[in-house]
């Protein structure tokens, strides 16, 4: 578990909160701590990850619901994180009180679901705002009854395992397609952790060759995982030998999306845009030589492959997958975990403008 707040607040409840016209202006709300209607479960957040991830949250805010997963006032946003909760108070039947479950989070002490399905493996929030999201963010996963929980690994799973999903299914997506014919896949932000989980998969497929696309700053490191066959930082890309390619875009940075495809030209054959981790720089404006960019949706992806394989199917498949990038990631990801509200307030900020180290994974508790 983790300790408790160190700036001298109580346990109260307290959430850390965006604005959503200006993601760098934070405030902390204090709150009562939430009262139960029946049916209801009462959560206390141990512990959650910061990461780009998260950032990318607030710049999908609007279009794919985040900011719906936690209503509060007008203006103001609740960015999602993965986290650890235990069960406080309940008065839902099924639910025991210190059920410890994985999930998605308010960066904050509290969260009050009213559960609809619940079994071993998962417990459904059904309160009515939740409506109409994809179901993959409205699970709950009790520790005792997932197969990929291990207590030593906890911190580690806060940070990769959901941005593992959408890496291992944006290879899937690629792979069954038999990559559209290309020899090569350009990854952008090559050192955010989204990334080097899409190269950890590229490479154990070994059908197409992974090439970085990074800042001078992260080069180094993102050569150093050994996931990539090429990493060159973004004003190099004219330096690659042109080739039939798929881009895969997590920056969302329209020159570094300009330069790819005013380089690759008709080589490129396909793009899809997964992040935001530039989310402050242009757009692309212009018409560009090559395909139109689509997004990766990861829930569709993961309806799909579950009537392929069937629920147990894609979760043994996934957790395969996971199991060898989590301890792949033991050379590479270093935990740096942190308390209270100045710590948060520092490490959110470091993150929404990019000056968090890559290899450090930030893990924290209010």
């Amino acid at each position: 578990m983790a300790d408790g707040p160190t700036d001298g607040v109580d346990d109260g409840g307290l959430v850390f909160e965006v604005q959503r016209s200006d993601w760098t202006r934070t405030r902390f709300a204090e709150e009562p701590v939430p009262e139960l209607a029946p049916g209801q479960v009462l959560f206390r957040v141990d512990r959650f990850a910061l990461t780009s991830n998260n950032v990318t949250y607030a710049v999908f805010g609007d279009p794919l619901g985040y900011w719906r997963f936690f209503p509060c006032e007008p203006g103001w946003g609740r960015i999602p994180a993965m986290g650890f909760a235990d069960a406080i108070r309940s008065t839902h039947p099924d639910v025991a009180e210190g059920t410890r479950c994985f999930g998605f989070y308010p960066m904050g002490r509290h969260l009050v679901i009213q559960p609809g399905a619940v079994s071993a493996s998962q417990i459904v929030d059904a309160a009515p705002h939740r409506a109409g999201l994809a179901p993959v963010y409205s699970q709950y996963l009790p520790t005792t009854g997932d197969p990929l929980h291990a207590a030593a690994r906890e911190d580690r799973i806060l940070l990769m395992r959901g941005l593992f999903m959408t890496s291992f299914l944006a290879d899937d997506f690629l792979a069954e397609q038999d990559w559209r014919g290309a020899r090569a896949v350009l990854i952008s932000s090559a050192s955010s952790k989204t990334s080097i989980a899409v190269a950890f998969q590229v490479k154990r497929g070994g059908r197409v060759r992974a090439i970085g696309l990074t800042s001078a700053r992260n080069a180094d490191f993102a050569r150093s995982l050994g996931y990539y066959d090429e990493v060159v930082r973004y004003d190099e890309i004219a330096s690659l030998a042109p080739e039939p390619a798929v881009f895969v875009d997590m920056a969302g940075d329209g020159a570094v999306t300009a330069a790819v495809h005013r380089h690759y030209g008709s080589q490129l054959l396909y793009e899809c845009a997964i992040g935001a981790t530039h989310w402050s720089a242009e757009r692309v404006a212009a018409e560009l030589p090559g395909p139109k960019s689509e997004f990766f949706f990861a829930p569709a992806q993961i309806a799909k492959r579950s009537r392929d394989w069937g629920a147990q199917g894609l979760a043994e498949r996934i957790g395969a997958a996971w199991t060898a990038f989590c301890d792949a990631s033991d050379a590479w990801l270093r935990v740096v975990r942190g308390s209270g509200r100045e710590a948060l307030e520092r490490v959110y900020q470091d993150t929404v403008a990019g000056r968090t180290r890559p290899a450090d994974g930030h893990v924290l508790s209010l």
